[in-house]
């Protein structure tokens, strides 16, 4: 049976003594060799700047895929026994790299780095916990973007609630029928879970040796319920993201507005040329007047495997990736990534707004207010699962016009079944 990840983080604490024996770096004849996998863009330059100025520690890089491949070959190298030195791991698959003994607890080499980050960014690297399983890379802070030029055609203003949104979206459609304000989409379950995040939703804690699962808070509730609202009265369109539909529906004004991420210009700029200009961002609307508080939307960071030779090295390659001016600035320019470090998201780099945002020239500015506000949030061990029943049971409730809630609760249902299916403790 498959040990529970809150049984794994308390091993780990008690064997924190032997991390400096298992992870020492002397005693080696010429310079510490990491190996490193990745998926980001160019990532290699950054690497090149390291290992020129960092004779004694060289890291090889490799190549990966992608995100969800990259777990899979950890798990498959991790059980052959020769996973890298280093892997770059998305958020949300940081506890199923953990509770298949895949990542190092980090928390006695990682120092102060707390301190580079904003409190929600370092909670998904720490599960809740004392643990450290990772350095932050990059960042994913919800916003809003909206057609400005349409907002004034129709009279519109910004919304700053979502009561207020809602009702920017009826007076939309009671004006024309050929525009929505903005679509929910039941394939983007990580768009999803950033707005439920901003609402205050914890889908998974880690509780003593088990995990609580809550997938169905009430946070999350209420964000299903906002929406199925919204799309039964047919002010809200229901069609999924990422299509030669919704693409087309941006670039001709179908679509006035997009809940979406810090790196939604690109996305823009790539699917919506034509409307170059028009668009400005602002913070999500929020539940109740006053807050300010956003979610996150993807985002990835550096995590060391258990079983690497060479920990305290690995940490000091991550730190400086993730956090030193110089490599945070290549990660930006090369990369195109936006920073998890605080420091970095007002950097030189950033200094002027995305050329899709040109007309926006405080773009990161206030970009990087809306990150500091990001909440925290712990994911469990079987992301996939949730997210491939939002799909499903969300496009049910779509097609058959059936409450948003029952979606949610599907996704609960279904999450505790595998959890208790693989042998994780669930407390009650």
């Amino acid at each position: 049976m498959r040990r529970s990840l809150g049984a794994k983080i308390m091993v780990t604490a008690l064997a924190v003594s032997l991390v400096a024996a298992c992870g020492s770096d002397s005693g080696d004849d010429g310079p510490v060799e990491l190996t490193f996998w990745s998926w980001a863009p160019n990532i290699e330059k950054v690497v090149d700047a390291w290992n020129a100025d960092n004779p004694d520690i060289q890291v090889t890089l490799s190549k990966q895929a992608g995100g969800g491949d990259i777990v899979t070959k950890l798990l498959t190298a991790n059980e052959a026994g020769n996973p890298p030195d280093l892997a770059q791991v998305e958020y949300q698959s940081l506890p199923t790299l953990v509770s298949n003994d895949v990542l190092a607890d980090l928390a006695d080499l990682a120092g102060d780095t707390e301190s580079a980050f904003a409190a929600g960014v370092w909670q998904q690297v720490t599960l809740g916990t004392d643990a450290v399983y990772a350095i932050p890379q990059d960042a994913g802070p919800m916003m809003l973007y909206y057609r400005a030029d349409l907002f004034d055609q129709y009279g519109l203003t910004v919304p700053t609630t979502w009561d207020e949104f809602g009702q920017a979206a009826r007076d939309l459609r009671s004006q024309t029928t050929e525009h929505y304000l903005t679509t929910f989409s039941a394939k983007d379950p990580g768009w999803f879970a950033g707005l439920a995040q901003q609402a205050g939703a914890a889908w998974w804690a880690i509780d003593g040796e088990s995990w609580r699962v809550t997938v169905d808070d009430p946070a999350t509730r209420k964000v299903a319920d906002f929406w199925g609202g919204l799309v039964t009265e047919d002010v809200v369109d229901d069609q999924p993201m990422y299509t030669p539909e919704w693409n087309q529906a941006l670039n001709d004004g179908t679509l006035l507005a997009w809940p979406s991420a810090i790196w939604g210009p690109g996305v823009l700029a790539g699917n919506a040329a034509d409307t170059e200009g028009l668009w400005e961002m602002a913070p999500l609307p929020q539940w109740s007047a006053g807050e300010n508080v956003t979610g996150n939307w993807g985002g990835s960071s550096t995590g060391v495997t258990e079983k690497s030779a060479h920990r305290e090295a690995a940490v000091e390659f991550a730190t400086w990736m993730n956090t030193d001016p110089a490599a945070t600035e290549l990660l930006v320019r090369e990369s195109a990534i936006y920073p998890a470090a605080r420091d970095a998201q007002t950097g030189p780099a950033l200094a002027e707004p995305p050329a899709f945002f040109a007309n926006q020239p405080d773009f990161y500015l206030v970009a990087q207010e809306i990150a500091d506000t990001a909440a925290g949030f712990t994911w469990g061990p079987n992301v996939n699962v949730t997210y491939q029943t939002y799909m499903d049971s969300f496009a049910a409730a779509i097609t058959n016009r059936t409450p948003f809630v029952d979606a949610a609760a599907a996704m609960q249902t279904a999450t505790v079944d595998d959890m208790r299916g693989n042998g994780f403790s669930i407390a009650e």
